[in-house]
């Protein structure tokens, strides 16, 4: 049985309104699974994480991992409140933005390319922290583009802004605390095992070959596109 917008009622969440009349909210379940699916598999995030627990060891870049997973909610907020609406009237500036994005999983994409590992957290200078952390979702088109299809594909017409925006901004944050520390955690053990070998500089090259490829599908290939 389904509903008026065709959504399968038992893959809904509902709530009560003052009224005690049912409303649909977020599909809970597929979203979780879509979520997971998301920020499980590599793109501009995890290969950041990676490169990081691989250069400076997973304990020292716990702080950065912090950062990442609370990064998404400065993107998740404003735009469960209505951001979007902004990129159809001013779309020059966010077509500005995408390739801003572009240019700094680039960057990000090189320095990693250039990383050199250091097994048991031995690199040099220190990791990179929170706040560094913090600016990775952001300027990431492959999380703009999960949050977008996020509230699109799996938040019922009519669901008020601030329940649709804290059970997304939940379930993100759930599978970040899992997968996150596990991506940083491989890139520790990564670096324990071809540190200081001739497949080391090949492994980073296709680290951040990986990191270039998932941005540019996510821009390109249609992930990020209206």
């Amino acid at each position: 049985m389904g509903d008026r917008q065709g959504l399968p009622v038992p893959f809904l969440v509902f709530h009560r309104s003052l009224t005690g009349r049912p409303q649909m909210a977020v599909a809970t379940t597929s979203f979780l699974l879509f979520a997971a699916a998301q920020v499980g598999t590599p793109g501009p995030a995890n290969m950041a994480l990676l490169a990081t627990g691989a250069r400076y060891g997973f304990r020292a870049a716990l702080p950065f991992v912090a950062g990442v997973a609370l990064g998404k909610q400065l993107v998740i907020w404003p735009v469960g409140f209505g951001l979007m609406e902004l990129a159809d009237r001013v779309p020059l500036l966010f077509q500005a933005l995408k390739y801003l994005c572009v240019a700094y999983i680039c960057w990000l994409a090189w320095k990693i390319a250039n990383l050199r590992l250091a097994p048991g957290g031995g690199g040099d200078g220190a990791a990179p922290g929170f706040g560094a952390g913090l600016l990775v979702h952001p300027l990431n088109p492959k999380a703009w583009a999960m949050i977008v299809t996020g509230f699109a594909g799996f938040v019922a017409p009519g669901t008020a802004a601030f329940q649709a925006t804290l059970t997304v901004a939940l379930g993100l944050l759930a599978c970040q605390a899992v997968f996150h520390p596990l991506w940083t955690f491989a890139g520790d053990r990564i670096a324990a095992v071809v540190a200081g070998r001739p497949g080391e500089k090949y492994l980073m090259w296709m680290l951040a070959g990986l990191t270039v490829a998932s941005v540019i599908f996510g821009v390109f290939g249609g992930g990020a596109q209206k």
